[in-house]
Parts: C-alpha cells; structure tokens; sequence
C-alpha cells in the first residue's frame, strides 16, 4: 500500500487590524490641520476663575505639533 500524500491548507497571513485607543478618541478630533482637543481646568474649583478665563477654556485648542505623531499612533484610522 502507498501512503496518500500529505496535504497542507495555505492559510492567508493577513496582519491584524490596529485598535484605536477609546481614550484618546474620546478626547481627540481630526480636523484639515491636524487635531484638536478640549482644554482642562475647567470641571470644579470653578468660584475663583473669572468669566472671562471659564469662555476661554470652553473652547477647543489645536494639538502641538511636538503631540501629533503620538496622536496619530493612538488613533490609526483617523
């Protein structure tokens, strides 16, 4: 009797999908320049601040240039 030949099933190497940091996707949002993200300082101790200093931190601030290559790699599909 002859031995039937061995067969092999090619499995396809497909490399894994990237997570997205949820951390950083809550905090950052891609815009045509870069990022931007909210600014801190602005959630208690909030009697002492001015009106003037509490609108200001309401608004959204671009990312550094020096932090976009960590945000990039934080969230890969954006």
């Amino acid at each position: 009797m002859e031995s039937s030949p061995v067969r092999t099933r090619l499995k396809e190497i497909s490399v894994p999908k990237m997570k997205t940091k949820r951390g950083a996707a809550k905090r950052f949002r891609r815009t045509a320049n870069g990022f931007k993200a909210a600014q801190s300082h602005l959630n208690h101790i909030l009697t002492k601040k001015s009106s003037k200093r509490k609108r200001q931190l309401g608004a959204m601030n671009q990312v550094a240039e020096c932090d976009v290559p960590g945000v990039k790699k934080m969230l890969p599909y954006s």
